[in-house]
């Protein structure tokens, strides 16, 4: 399974400069740990942001998004669709480690 985490302030994006630093080390420890694929501002920025988790079962995914410094502060809260993937491109195929039958040229 994947995730799509999408972050939204829930007022001015301002209000989350304060916690940069922790959301920073947040998304480092995630991704070293392999559970982020992705993750990056929205466009434009002020939209909030998103990030592609693999490895991890929907509650998991949960508990790691309520943990994000600045959901835990209230100043951004995130949208989570689960997705399991039907068709792979052959390049994504060994990073998402999903069955070779759904992989496609």
């Amino acid at each position: 399974m994947l995730h799509l985490l999408v972050l939204e302030y829930t007022g001015s994006p301002e209000r989350a400069e304060p916690y940069a630093a922790a959301r920073a080390d947040f998304l480092e420890r995630h991704h070293r740990e392999g559970v982020f694929l992705l993750s990056g501002r929205a466009v434009p920025a002020e939209r909030g942001g998103a990030i592609l988790v693999r490895g991890v079962d929907r509650a998991a995914v949960e508990r790691i998004a309520a943990g994000d410094p600045l959901v835990a502060a209230g100043v951004a809260r995130y949208g989570i669709t689960t997705v399991d993937p039907g068709r792979v491109h052959p390049a994504l195929a060994g990073v998402l480690a999903v069955d070779s039958s759904r992989v496609r040229g």
